[in-house]
Formats: C-alpha cells, sequence, structure tokens
C-alpha cells in the first residue's frame, strides 16, 4: 500500500458510485432496497469471504433487502454507516446488536430524504436549470453545459464525501457506544424516530376517507378525524401488516388491496 494512501478508499469508490444506480430498480413494494444492497453488496462480500460465512452472508443480504427510500446523494451516507455496522458487527457477534443496523437506517431515511430533496430537487436543481434556461434563450451554448455543470457538482461531492463521512463516523462512534454502554439508549432513539417516520409516510402517502353521512349533521369522516386524524389509512396499514405476519403473498395482497378498493368505492363507503 502506498504511504498515505487510505486503505479504505475502495469503499468509498462503492458508495458513491452505487449510490447513483440506486433507483435502477425502484419498486412498488420496498422502493430502493435492491439499490442499497447493490451498494451494500461488495462490502458483505469483502466481509464474509469464507465459504463457512456462508449462512452469515445471506442473513446480509436478506437484511438489506428491507424496505428502503432516500434521496441518492444522501443515500451515500447511509451507506457507508451501514457498511461500518456491518464490519463491526462481523468482528464481534457476541455484543453488537445486529438489529442496529436495520434500526439506523429506518431513523435516518426521513431527515436525510427531507434534507436532500428539498436541496437537491428544490433549490439545486432550480437555480442550475432557471440559469440555464436564461442563457439558452439568449442562444448560448452554456446554457446546458451550465445547468448540467451546476447540478452535477454538489451531488457529486456530497455523495462521496457523504459515503466517506458515513463509514469513519461509524468506525470511530460504534465502538465508543458499545464500551461506555450507551448503545441500547441509541436503539432506542433510533426506533422512535424510525416510528415517527413510518407513522408520517402512512398519513401522508395513503389517503382514503368515507364518504358516509346522514343529513349534514352527522358525518363519519369528521367524527373519525376528532378521534384520530387519518385513523381510516392507520387502520388500512394495520390490516396489510396482519396478513404480512400471516405470510399472505405479495401477489395477493395487491388484489385484495384493489378489488377492495374498487368495490367499497361502488359501495361508497370510501373515496
Amino acid at each position: 500500500m502506498e504511504k498515505g494512501k487510505d486503505p479504505n478508499n475502495w469503499k468509498y469508490r462503492q458508495f458513491f458510485w452505487r449510490s447513483w444506480a440506486i433507483q435502477a430498480s425502484w419498486n412498488y413494494e420496498r422502493q430502493m432496497n435492491m439499490g442499497f444492497l447493490y451498494g451494500m453488496a461488495p462490502i458483505i462480500d469483502a466481509i464474509y469471504k469464507e465459504p463457512k460465512d456462508d449462512e452469515l452472508k445471506k442473513a446480509a443480504y436478506q437484511r438489506h433487502m428491507a424496505y428502503y427510500n432516500c434521496t441518492p446523494q444522501t443515500s451515500a451516507f447511509i451507506l457507508g454507516l451501514a457498511a461500518s455496522m456491518e464490519e463491526q458487527y462481523a468482528e464481534d457477534q457476541e455484543n453488537f446488536n445486529v438489529e442496529a443496523v436495520s434500526a439506523v437506517k429506518t431513523s435516518l431515511m426521513g431527515p436525510l430524504s427531507g434534507i436532500g430533496d428539498s436541496f437537491f430537487q428544490g433549490t439545486i436543481r432550480v437555480l442550475a436549470f432557471g440559469l440555464g434556461i436564461n442563457l439558452a434563450q439568449d442562444g448560448s451554448i452554456l446554457g446546458p453545459i451550465l445547468a448540467m455543470l451546476i447540478s452535477f457538482i454538489p451531488s457529486a461531492l456530497i455523495t462521496y464525501y457523504g459515503g466517506k463521512i458515513g463509514y469513519n463516523m461509524g468506525n470511530k462512534y460504534l465502538h465508543k457506544l458499545y464500551q461506555e454502554g450507551l448503545m441500547e439508549k441509541v436503539m432506542y432513539i433510533c426506533s422512535i424516530v424510525g416510528l415517527m417516520v413510518i407513522g408520517s409516510m402512512i398519513a401522508s402517502m395513503i389517503n382514503i376517507t368515507t364518504p358516509i353521512h346522514m343529513g349534514k349533521s352527522f358525518v363519519l369522516q369528521d367524527v373519525l378525524d376528532n378521534i384520530m386524524p387519518q385513523i381510516v389509512p392507520l387502520l388500512l396499514t394495520f390490516f396489510m401488516y396482519w396478513l404480512l405476519k400471516k405470510k399472505v403473498p405479495t401477489g395477493w395482497m395487491l388484489f385484495i388491496s384493489i378489488a377492495g378498493g374498487v368495490l367499497l368505492s361502488v359501495l361508497g363507503l370510501f373515496n
């Protein structure tokens, strides 16, 4: 190894390049999960090289096939942190709680999505293409060139250094957290944040209401909103969770959702 060269550079490059492809296999069931696993695969393969570790490798692959959704540029940070945690687990399986990997991922998805989407989609892209369009309208070839450069440069820098910082921060602090007995508290906080993220997703992404009413004095939706806003989407989510626990195939769950939605809408029970 060359003097002064970081031996983890290959990992930073993996986080960088593979985070750009994280949406290539986007799906409705778990969204970016396969893209995240694609980013983690080289690290997992490097950790579990021996045939005797095949079961641990399979478990790690399965662990990162869980639901994942985050801005691609900020996903590099989570990739780096998750990779560091996987290495920590491989080194000390008896004391490291592997559930912390999924808990940290879930807790970071929401905040980093909010920051990433507002910065890259709501700010950088608007500024870049606003300037580019103005120049292009004047017949300047610099219009599209500057628009692409202004969009790409911040994305590239944040993606690369995000993965690097996430990985190094994990290596630096995870061992300290376990030594001082603070990891359980971190897990607890991550679980709370993760539940908040899932709760906000239910409220914002599932839009189901009921038109049932009796005259103008009784509107069922208003009554339900007074009990708990978005209670119908929440109950539907619990129903789907119950089906998952019963190991109902995903195809049947989709059929139940589509056919049930059409039937209940025709009967005038739900909008």
